[in-house]
């Protein structure tokens, strides 16, 4: 018995059913796949699932980069490791939590890069202001849908090893790209973005498009496109055989046959049509398929791979390449806060100076702690603080378990964040633009380390002084706990004196209330309890005098000296 099927070449479907003559219906697979998932792939020198790139001629009239106005004051920024700060603050935690849903774009090395330059903080501060625009937003996020789905291609284009359906998924890939990169020149053109990083790339796009080499690009894909969707065949199927010719206007009687077989239904039909399963990769049938059409129709495959090889190292301008993974640092950070902000916490833009020590901060909270809470639909409290005049160190003291390690970590996390050019968790805030931020948090002693914790803590205190300048952000969190009280005094008032005298902003836990009132430029703060209930603590820590208990407290719980625990051993 012989089966003819007409087949055309889709340009934009997977592998479609035919319906044959005689109504049977027969899988032929399709000749050309596809931009719904039969795609093309040659290798690249961008290697696997990656795009072959290439500059274009120019320059870029100024624009090089989304995330920096300087781009070469940061050039390895993108490598950079995380800063030995990052696990006391649990700003480990928060990068983790920021870039989970973007892995592909490789984020951590920008979120562990922190600006210095005032203009620099104020360039991304603008970009974001626009990102939260939603006409914005939306057609970058489109575009970086396109891109990868451009990326995705490539990936597909290693498991095919038929020429003429690697060459399909290329025109494909490159097809989705241009038309990405159209897409987002029309919506930032609609939209008119304020900042100069946006309006910097919209400039270069604009000049990008309009130039001859991609409206070429772009007319000969669609003339591709419309070349290959003409093509028309027949498959005739010969018991173990098939016979490939051009379509000749041969008629399909399916649709007759179906209306005069359709007044002896009775009720819905039972459905014995086999599944065809969906692969990527062609059998041994569909590609000798696709090798008879592509000898019927030699001309429109030539000028396909022609196309293929003049441009599969060369289509994807660096400058895009780099907006694309770029501007994922401002989404990530967005996507972040916005699941925050429904708890009621606010996030600001914060007044940011490299030279003006003033600090205030309103409502500001821990923003991994906050995360963590937010899983159990609990707010984490917020906190106030503020220095102004010669004030530098605040000095927190008060019960343990009461928030103070907290709002150390929350001051750190406000300082990066803000260098970082990101809203900061808090409803308003003046901050300072550090040159690094270097912490000492309690450790447990290391029964390895024959040299002791003493010595420890004295060591990694000296290696923060001997790097921090008065542009730096010191951040002590209970220090020489492991020695008696007349020590730690004595060691920890000299380290605040070179402290001071670097003028340096500090923030200062302890158990040693004295260094509350140590010169003119410490203020004291302390962790609140409920005054009718001294054992329940609010986590708030206010701007009050230190009341010399905490310590007493501390000891007396490390020694199980408490009042209860005392109960608990006497009879």
């Amino acid at each position: 018995m012989e089966k003819a099927v007409e087949q055309k070449v889709p340009q934009a479907t997977g592998r479609p059913r035919h319906r044959s003559q005689t109504g049977s219906e027969v899988s032929t697979g399709s000749a050309v796949s596809g931009r719904a998932g039969k795609a093309i792939a040659t290798k690249t020198s961008a290697g696997a699932g990656q795009s072959p790139q290439v500059e274009p001629p120019g320059r870029s009239e100024g624009f090089e980069s989304i995330l920096f106005s300087r781009p070469s004051a940061y050039a390895d920024a993108e490598n950079a490791t995380e800063p030995s700060c990052f696990g006391d603050l649990n700003l480990d935690q928060v990068v983790a939590s920021v870039t989970a849903n973007r892995a592909e774009y490789d984020l951590k090395g920008f979120f562990h890069t922190n600006l210095v330059e005032e203009d620099d903080v104020a360039y991304r501060h603008e970009v974001m202001k626009d990102l939260e625009r939603k006409e914005i937003r939306d057609g970058v996020l489109a575009f970086a849908r396109a891109m990868k789905t451009m990326r995705e291609h490539f990936t597909q284009m290693e498991k095919i090893f038929v020429p003429i359906q690697k060459q399909a998924w290329f025109l494909d890939a490159v097809d989705t790209y241009s038309r990405g990169a159209l897409d987002l020149t029309e919506a930032l053109g609609t939209a008119g973005p304020g900042s100069r990083g946006l309006r910097g790339l919209l400039a270069w796009l604009r000049t990008y498009v309009a130039s001859k080499d991609f409206l070429a690009l772009r007319s000969l894909i669609e003339a591709l496109q419309a070349d290959l969707a003409k093509i028309r065949y027949c498959v005739y199927i010969r018991g173990g055989g098939f016979v490939v010719h051009r379509y000749e206007g041969e008629n399909d009687y399916s649709a007759e046959i179906e209306q005069t077989f359709r007044k002896f239904q009775q009720g819905a039909a039972k459905d014995y049509l086999a599944k065809i399963n969906d692969y990527v990769e062609m059998n041994h049938i569909e590609a000798k398929i696709l090798e008879f059409v592509s000898l019927l129709f030699p001309n429109p495959f030539k000028r396909l791979a022609e196309f293929c090889q003049a441009r599969q190292n060369a289509f994807l301008p660096g400058l895009i390449a780099r907006f694309d993974r770029e501007v994922q640092v401002y989404l990530s950070y967005l996507d972040y806060i916005d699941r925050l902000k429904p708890l009621g916490l606010r996030f600001c833009y914060p007044e940011l100076s490299a030279t003006d020590k003033t600090l205030r901060c309103v409502e500001g909270f821990d923003i991994a702690l906050a995360t963590k809470l937010a899983a159990d639909n609990t707010v984490v409290v917020t906190n106030d603080f503020e220095l102004s005049g010669e004030q530098r160190v605040i000095v927190v003291s008060g019960p343990n378990q009461g928030g103070k390690t907290t709002f150390a970590r929350m001051f750190g996390q406000l300082h990066h964040l803000a260098s970082l050019g990101f809203p900061v968790p808090g409803r308003k805030a003046q901050l300072f633009l550090p040159d690094a931020i270097l912490t000492h948090f309690e450790r447990e002693e290391d029964l390895g380390n024959l040299s002791g914790k003493l010595q420890d803590d004295l060591k990694r205190v000296h290696d923060i002084l001997d790097v921090a300048t008065g542009r730096s952000i010191v951040i002590m969190n209970e220090i020489f706990t492991s020695t008696t009280l007349q020590d730690a005094t004595f060691l920890s008032r000299r380290i605040m004196r070179k402290i001071i005298a670097l003028d340096a902003v500090c923030v200062w836990i302890t158990f040693i209330h004295e260094l509350a009132s140590f010169s003119k430029e410490t203020v004291s703060m302390m962790s609140m309890v409920v005054p009718e209930d001294p054992a329940q603590r609010t986590f708030k820590v206010v701007r009050a005098p230190a009341s010399g208990r905490s310590y007493a407290m501390s000891i007396a719980e490390k020694y199980r000296l408490t009042s209860d625990d005392l109960q608990e051993r006497l009879p």
